[in-house]
């Protein structure tokens, strides 16, 4: 199969076309998010675990904020609080791990920009979702052990992973193209569509490649109705060359999955190759990104809302993609 055209060649074509999405400092959100009341803390555990750490304050930090402490440590398979103590102690006290922890402090002393972020997302979540419970926020540094921590309870950033990516402590072992969406641009952004899962009803039955193509289209959209001053590029973590050319290639990418009936493919395998991580889709063109069926999904569920007057809540409980795919009337731009 041919290689994709050059994004290069036809942006200019595809901006005329298209647009492109308005520059943060010229978008404002939504009046109506503002005026949600958001009552925002997010706590620096890595000042307790790492500033003159001893036992007994360890100790007493594992008591005061267990909810930390039960998504941090109890899968590290310490067999007492004795044990867990005491590996931790030296861990934390650790030569390599001290100057990670000073590296994180000295670029995010100040984390307003991740609050203000966070704040104005929680805002659009209860706008639309009135009941919905603002988790607990808190930060670490982890030894690049876990980048993000994120369920209906609590969200834990390990601040490490977002090091700026000219910075000398990175994680190893991450290829370039999942590392270079370590920055503070992609987080806020990755942390909503982690919470959208909560409001994204499916059909477990349904374990076709359509159905996990549509799952991420509606998890995409719930990210840009709330986070609509955020460029597509920080919600699906691809860069403005790669959305562009996936645009400009469209009717080629969508032709390759009529011609191969990959739609109601369930073979675990084959769905992976579409929507699983990866530097390119090999199997389309080594010019095509990686996740393309994700992005595809976005596409098929943005096509469902403009053609039918369809409700943020009332995609999110569409559980059937088939129904979503047949009446979005979906064609490549």
């Amino acid at each position: 199969m041919k290689n994709i055209k050059s994004a290069a060649l036809i942006c200019p074509a595809f901006l005329i076309i298209f647009g492109c999405n308005p520059s943060p400092e010229s978008c404002e959100l939504p009046e109506s998010y503002l005026e949600v009341d958001v009552d925002l803390e997010i706590f620096r555990m890595e000042d307790l675990y790492f500033d003159d750490l001893s036992r007994e304050k360890l100790l007493l930090n594992q008591e005061k904020y267990p909810e930390f402490s039960a998504a941090m440590f109890d899968n590290m398979g310490f067999q007492n609080q004795d044990q867990m103590a005491d590996e931790l102690l030296k861990i934390h006290q650790d030569s390599g791990m001290q100057e990670l922890y000073k590296e994180v402090k000295t670029y995010f002393d100040d984390i307003e920009s991740i609050e203000k972020s966070l704040e104005n997302a929680f805002r659009g979540i209860k706008h639309h979702y009135p009941d919905f419970k603002i988790p607990k926020v808190y930060t670490f540094v982890t030894g690049f052990g876990s980048d993000l921590i994120v369920d209906e309870d609590i969200i834990v950033i390990g601040l490490d992973y977002f090091l700026p990516e000219d910075h000398p402590f990175q994680p190893v072992d991450l290829p370039y193209y999942i590392l270079k969406r370590y920055n503070e641009d992609h987080l806020v952004p990755t942390i909503v569509t982690a919470l959208s899962s909560q409001f994204n009803h499916t059909d477990v039955a349904d374990r076709t490649l359509l159905a996990e193509m549509i799952f991420y289209g509606k998890a995409y959209h719930f990210t840009k109705t709330i986070l609509p001053c955020t460029p597509d590029e920080y919600i699906i973590g691809y860069e403005t060359k790669e959305i562009q050319g996936s645009y400009a290639n469209e009717e080629m990418i969508w032709g390759h999955f009529i011609e191969n009936e990959l739609l109601y493919e369930t073979n675990p395998f084959e769905i992976r190759r579409y929507t699983g991580e990866a530097p390119f889709t090999d199997v389309i063109s080594p010019d095509a990104p990686g996740r393309i069926g994700r992005w595809l999904g976005w596409n098929i569920v943005d096509d469902y809302l403009i053609n039918n007057n369809i409700s943020l809540h009332e995609l999110m409980e569409q559980d059937n993609a088939r129904e979503i795919f047949r009446k979005s009337g979906y064609k490549p731009r």
